[in-house]
């Protein structure tokens, strides 16, 4: 009953084709899953990962169509951060961000580490953490063929850090329900407010943390394209979910059940800030429809969706990622 560490961060774009643009041939993840919301078959879900999708190197985007603005502030998953080796790493993508013009801040430190602010071009909150100094839970392996340098991509995903303006009842379900630990404190980025608290879960490093910033000044974010919907953790196989179930039950909290994901099986419980969480199962994975050399290049659906594929796909707007 420990969770591993993250699994995936789940997020919304406006565009498909523009987002698969992005991650893949500028920041170099590969697509290793095109399938549809389960919820809502009527809107891409892509999966972007390392060279097999590991967990806890998944960054997923929902496409919501003509999705707003967002309106950042309070009872949000305000950062995404994205794991690189090491500093050269960070001064490589530096370079890269000038040279095509992406919106970014300079090289810092933050809880000990060197760290690289960035936005998509939808304005997804995301920062570059070097794992130079890490020690806790393994990275995973960037594509080689990705257009990337291999040593310089991005290995999985780092902390997340959640905006919430009362702290005590999302440190409680951290700590006694979920079982993260208190390892420490950094400095707020806005002046005058308090410190972001760290917690961490299972070996502990990046791949492991939750970062907890306490704003004061901020209303609710009105989410939209660029925004996060929730972030999963890692559980190690089925029967450890069901446990998670049970106990999460037993602490009165509303949840889904578990629920079949195909690739994964997973569990949603939301915190009273607001915060959705996800608890998800290590497999059985991305392969388990395809062919690892060909992950992402057509649209996969689970099989309690195949009967449906004829008008699902008639509803997408065609997405070319054989490339």
């Amino acid at each position: 009953m420990e969770l591993k560490g993250i699994h995936h961060v789940s997020s919304i774009t406006a565009v498909a084709k523009n987002n698969y643009d992005f991650y893949t041939n500028f920041l170099g993840m590969r697509l290793v899953k095109k399938s549809v919301n389960q919820d809502d078959t009527s809107m891409y879900h892509l999966f972007y990962a390392d060279e097999v999708g590991r967990p806890g190197t998944d960054l997923t985007f929902f496409e919501i169509i003509r999705a707003g603005h967002t309106y950042e502030g309070n009872n949000s998953i305000s950062l995404t951060s994205l794991r690189v080796a090491n500093d050269e790493a960070l001064t490589y993508w530096k370079k890269r961000f000038e040279k095509y013009e992406v919106e970014h801040g300079e090289i810092e430190e933050q809880f000990g580490r060197n760290v690289l602010f960035f936005k998509d071009p939808e304005g997804q909150r995301l920062m570059l953490v070097s794992d130079e100094k890490n020690k806790g839970v393994a990275a995973g392996t960037p594509w080689a063929k990705s257009p990337v340098p291999q040593d310089k991509g991005i290995t999985g995903l780092g902390p997340v850090k959640l905006t919430v303006p009362e702290p005590e009842p999302t440190v409680k379900v951290l700590t006694d329900i979920m079982g993260f630990t208190y390892v420490g404190s950094y400095p707020a980025y806005v002046e005058g407010q308090p410190d972001v608290q760290v917690f961490e879960t299972g070996e502990g490093g990046t791949g492991a943390e939750v970062h907890l910033e306490h704003r004061t000044d901020l209303p609710k974010e009105r989410p939209g394209r660029g925004s996060v919907h929730h972030v999963a953790f890692r559980v190690d196989n089925e029967e450890e979910l069901a446990a998670w179930r049970d106990k999460i039950r037993a602490a009165r909290m509303p949840n889904s059940g578990l629920v079949d994901r195909y690739y994964f099986k997973s569990l949603y419980f939301r915190e009273r800030n607001g915060i959705l969480f996800e608890l998800a199962t290590d497999g059985p994975g991305f392969a388990t429809d395809e062919d690892v050399e060909h992950l992402g290049e057509t649209v996969a659906l689970p099989p309690f969706l195949e009967d449906k594929r004829e008008a699902i796909e008639a509803k997408l707007m065609p997405l070319d990622t054989t490339k």
